[in-house]
């Protein structure tokens, strides 16, 4: 007699409590094993594959692809000892389950392929009796329920939630890329080729935006995004300062270090190292605000965050002990994350527990910012564009690499002179590279 388990969407960790299905990884009628993931999900923060911690006969699947459900919302059921389309019955390992519901929070045995994630809060789902419910006939994404199913080529979660929130039918469109596969670049053409009456009609009711307009939901990544500045903007008393500097003698060390046959240095890298020797010498800026104590939490290392733009947004991965890595050991983390973010694989670990923040926003062409503070950090550095520019040098004009440095800090850590002090420590190392050597 099989015993049927409910698997709810576990805690996801972070302070996160709703996630997005992407892509089911099975189908009702597979055997799944103990761990085995089953479904990929897009929280604001990441996208993650969850787990099972039963092995058994997937007998229900709950929520479309594109459907978004809150933490403890039923994902699966799972007959545990029946058996798979007429074969052997499967052996109830797992009516107990592992216990482990997150990924990354699995048994020792657990395959190395699978992407690991830690949560802060690990939570077993409850496991209970339920009867199987006949599975709900599929809904393809980014097409309108009640049309026949057919096959659309098209792999992108991205593109499939683009066509979905702007109501296009993915089997209308011819795609661009090889075989036929439907490409983001097709999805935005056919939508600036849409009648304004169709874009009209996304509106709610009673709309009063004009005809053309659209409506794109503030959820996600942009959504968290959002939430995260405008909570910084509405507690943090927040100032700028800022210094051009002239970076001249700093991209010569650089083209020397990687003139050298090791390893290639990023400038990024070296600006994380100025930034790391800068905050030992100024802790205020390498703290946080705790409200309800009342007091101010300086940290004794350096968890540095580090902008990156990517297709699901602004996100701002994080290097852990950046104060403890050499410039190539940076070079190689920030190479890591950057390619994981602009895949969509950074965990919620990934994008948590900053202590100060490097944006390099000159990767835009633009010379200076005074960005938001990565609330609940307390400060940030901004990097404008190198560009030659006319500076005196030694008594004389010449053609130098200037940049602008700017820093945003909170106020209720520090005043403007601790804040002028990093700055100007940061432009001095930017200009002299021997003034780090002489304080490391």
């Amino acid at each position: 007699m099989a015993q049927v388990l409910e698997f709810k969407l576990p805690d996801l960790g972070e302070g996160l409590t709703e996630a997005e299905i992407v892509r089911w990884l099975v189908q009702v009628g597979d055997v799944v094993a103990v761990d085995q993931p089953v479904v990929e999900v897009e929280t604001a923060k990441a996208m993650v594959e969850v787990p099972c911690p039963y092995g058994g006969v997937v007998t229900a699947r709950f929520g479309e692809e594109g459907t978004e459900l809150p933490v403890g919302a039923p994902l699966i059921t799972v007959a545990v000892g029946a058996p798979a389309s007429g074969g052997p019955e499967v052996p109830a390992t797992g009516a107990e389950g592992s216990g482990n519901v997150l990924v990354g929070y699995g048994t020792s045995e657990a395959p190395a392929r699978r992407r690991r994630i830690r949560s802060a809060r690990p939570e077993p789902a409850a496991s209970v009796t339920v009867a199987a419910p006949a599975p709900a006939a599929p809904v393809l994404p980014g097409v309108p329920a009640g049309k026949p199913d057919g096959p659309v080529p098209v792999i992108s979660p991205l593109v499939r939630r683009l066509a979905r929130e702007n109501n296009l039918d993915l089997r209308e469109l011819t795609g661009s890329g090889p075989e036929g596969l439907i490409l983001r670049a097709d999805v935005e053409n056919a939508l600036r080729g849409a009648a304004p009456r169709d874009r009209a009609a996304q509106l709610s009711p009673g709309s009063s935006a004009p005809s053309g307009s659209r409506r794109v939901p503030l959820k996600g990544v942009r959504g968290a995004v959002a939430d995260k500045l405008s909570r910084s903007r509405r507690e943090i008393p927040d100032a700028t300062c800022w210094v051009d500097a002239d970076a001249t003698e700093l991209m010569r060390a650089r083209a020397a270090m990687n003139a050298s046959g090791g390893p290639k240095i990023s400038l990024l890298a070296l600006l994380a190292r100025i930034c790391t020797a800068a905050l030992a010498r100024f802790p205020e800026l390498n703290s946080t605000v705790d409200l309800a104590a009342r007091e101010v939490v300086q940290f004794d290392h350096v968890h540095l965050g580090f902008a990156a733009q990517t297709e699901r947004g602004l996100v701002v991965p994080v290097v852990r002990d950046a104060h403890a890595r050499d410039a190539e050991g940076l070079t190689a983390e920030f190479a890591r994350l950057t390619e994981v973010s602009r895949d969509g694989r950074l965990t919620p670990a990934d994008l948590t527990g900053g202590t100060f923040t490097l944006n390099n926003y000159g990767v835009f062409g633009v010379d200076g910012s005074t960005p938001i503070i990565n609330h609940p950090e307390a400060a940030m550095l901004g990097v404008g564009r190198i560009i030659p520019k006319p500076w005196v040098h030694e008594g004389e004009l010449a053609v130098r690499q200037v940049v602008q440095l700017s820093l945003t800090f909170d106020h209720r850590v520090c005043d403007g002179g601790t804040a002028g002090g990093f700055l100007r420590y940061v432009a001095d190392c930017v200009e002299q590279p021997a003034v780090l050597l002489r304080t490391l």
